[in-house]
C-alpha cells in the first residue's frame, strides 16, 4: 500500500510541477501580444488488473495530459477584420496628410493672393517701373509656388507608393512564414508545447497579413490556415484570390500605373483590396491623382487667364502684349516675361505710356473670379482638409469597435496575472502536499520493514 501511496504522491508532484511551468510561462508572456494563455489538462489515472478472473480497479494518481490554449474563431476573425478597417483609414489619412502638408508648405494660396495684390497695386500707377518689376517678380514666385505644390503632391504619392510596395513585401514574407508554420503543424504532436507555440506563430502571421489586407481564413483539422484576400472583384463564389493554400504561398505583386494609381495581382487574378492598410493606400493614391489633376487645372487656368490678358493688351511701349507664363501645368509653369515694361495693362492699340488700366482690371477680375484660380485653390485645400477630417472621424469610430473586439478576444485568450498568481500559489501548495505524501509513504515503508 505504501508503494501505491508513493506512486500517487509522485504523480501528483509531477503534475503540479508541470502545471507550475505552464503557469510561469503564462506570467512571463503576459505582455506578449502574440501569446495565448495555456493550461494543462490533468486526468485521474486508474490502474486496472485481473486477479483470479476478478477485475479490480485502483486509483493510482494523476496523469498529465495535453497543453491547451483557448480559441474563439469568431472573436479572432472579428478582431482581425475591425483592425483591418482601422488600418485602412489610418493609411489613407497618413497619405492625405502628407499631401496637405505639401500644399500648405508651398504657400500656393498665399502666392495667388500676393500675385493678385501686386496687380491691384499697379492700378494706382501703371507706369511705375518699381510696381511693374514687383508684379513680374510676384508672377515668377507664383510659378515656382505651383511647381512646389505639385512637388509636394508628388512626394506624398511617392511615400504612399513606397509604403504600398513595402506592405506587399511584408505580406509575401508573412504568407511564406504561414506556409512554413502550416507544414510544421503537420509534424508535431497536438497538445504539446511546440504545437501551442506554432499556433501562436500562426496567429501572429495572420495578424501581419490582415493588417495589410482583409482576409478570409479557414483552418483544417491540425490548425493549418488557408488564406484568401478579400477583394473586389472576387473570383466567382469566393471571398478573393488565394494567398496561402496549406503549405504553399502564392506570390502577391503590386502594380503602379502611369497615373500613380495602384492595383494588385495574386494567383493570376487582378484585384483591389477592400480593407487593410493597402486598401487605404490604394484609395489615397487615387485621391492624390485627382488632387494633382485639379492642381494642374488651376495652373493651366492661371496661365491661360494671364496670357489671354496679355494678348488683349498693350505693353508700356504700345506693342502687343507677350505671354506672361509658359507651360501647361503646375510642374512646367514658368515665367515667360522677363521685363516689367512688357506687362500689357492697357487695352490693345493703346499708345505708349498709356495709363489706361482697363485690361489690367480684367486680369485682376479673372484671377479673383468665383471660377478663378484663387477660389479653385481655396476649394482644393478645403476639400482635402474636409476629406481628412471625415476620415479621422471614421477612424475614431472604427477604433472604438476594434478596441472592443480586441478586449473581448483578450478576455478570452489573454493572461490574467491575478488569476495566474493565485494558480501559482495553489500549485506550489499542491507540490508541497504531494512531496509530504511521498515522505509519509517512505516513512511508512521504512516502519513496516523495521517490524520484520
Amino acid at each position: 500500500m505504501s508503494t501505491d501511496i508513493l506512486r500517487i504522491g509522485q504523480s501528483g508532484a509531477r503534475a503540479a510541477r508541470a502545471s507550475i511551468e505552464v503557469t510561469a510561462q503564462n506570467i512571463a508572456n503576459a505582455s506578449n501580444p502574440d501569446y495565448v494563455r495555456r493550461s494543462l489538462q490533468l486526468e485521474e489515472f486508474v490502474a486496472s488488473a485481473i486477479i483470479d478472473y476478478n477485475p479490480s480497479d485502483a486509483l493510482s494518481g494523476v496523469r498529465v495530459g495535453a497543453i491547451t490554449r483557448p480559441g474563439n474563431e469568431f472573436l479572432t476573425a472579428r478582431a482581425r477584420d475591425t483592425a483591418a478597417d482601422v488600418e485602412r483609414a489610418q493609411a489613407d489619412i497618413a497619405a492625405l496628410r502628407d499631401a496637405e502638408l505639401g500644399l500648405e508648405q508651398s504657400g500656393l494660396f498665399r502666392g495667388l493672393v500676393d500675385f493678385e495684390a501686386s496687380l491691384t497695386l499697379l492700378e494706382s500707377d501703371p507706369t511705375d517701373p518699381a510696381l511693374r518689376t514687383g508684379a513680374v517678380e510676384s508672377a515668377r514666385q507664383l510659378a515656382v509656388t505651383f511647381q512646389s505644390a505639385q512637388a509636394g503632391l508628388s512626394n506624398a504619392r511617392d511615400l504612399a507608393q513606397g509604403a504600398l510596395e513595402a506592405g506587399t513585401q511584408e505580406t509575401n514574407n508573412a504568407a511564406r512564414e504561414l506556409a512554413r508554420i502550416n507544414t510544421e503543424l503537420t509534424k508535431v504532436r497536438q497538445g504539446s508545447a511546440s504545437y501551442s507555440n506554432l499556433l501562436d506563430a500562426r496567429d501572429a502571421a495572420l495578424r501581419d497579413i490582415s493588417a495589410e489586407f482583409s482576409v478570409s481564413v479557414e483552418f483544417d483539422e491540425v490548425g493549418a490556415a488557408s488564406v484568401r484576400l478579400v477583394s473586389t472583384p472576387a473570383p466567382s463564389g469566393e471571398a478573393g484570390p488565394v494567398l496561402v493554400d496549406g503549405v504553399a504561398a502564392n506570390p502577391l505583386t503590386a502594380t503602379i500605373a502611369a497615373d500613380g494609381t495602384a492595383s494588385f495581382t495574386l494567383d493570376g487574378f487582378d484585384f483591389t483590396p477592400v480593407s487593410g492598410a493597402q486598401a487605404g493606400r490604394v484609395s489615397a493614391l487615387s485621391d492624390l491623382r485627382e488632387r494633382a489633376d485639379t492642381l494642374d487645372a488651376i495652373a493651366l487656368s492661371t496661365i491661360t487667364r494671364a496670357n489671354n490678358a496679355q494678348a488683349n493688351g498693350a505693353a508700356l511701349d504700345g506693342s502687343p502684349g507677350q505671354p506672361l507664363f509658359s507651360g501647361s501645368d503646375a510642374s512646367t509653369m514658368a515665367l515667360a516675361l522677363t521685363d516689367g515694361e512688357g506687362l500689357a495693362l492697357a487695352p490693345l492699340g493703346s499708345p505708349a505710356g498709356s495709363s489706361d488700366t482697363s485690361n489690367l482690371q480684367s486680369l485682376v477680375a479673372a484671377i479673383g473670379a468665383d471660377d478663378g484660380p484663387i477660389a479653385a485653390t481655396d476649394r482644393l485645400l478645403l476639400a482635402l482638409s474636409s476629406r481628412i477630417s471625415g476620415l479621422e472621424t471614421t477612424r475614431e469610430g472604427l477604433s472604438i469597435i476594434a478596441n472592443n473586439a480586441s478586449a473581448e478576444l483578450l478576455n478570452e485568450t489573454g493572461v490574467d496575472l491575478d488569476q495566474e498568481a493565485a494558480n501559482l500559489i495553489r500549485l506550489q501548495q499542491s507540490f508541497e502536499a504531494n512531496s509530504r505524501v511521498m515522505q509519509v509513504a517512505t516513512e511508512l515503508f521504512d516502519t513496516i520493514l523495521g517490524l520484520n
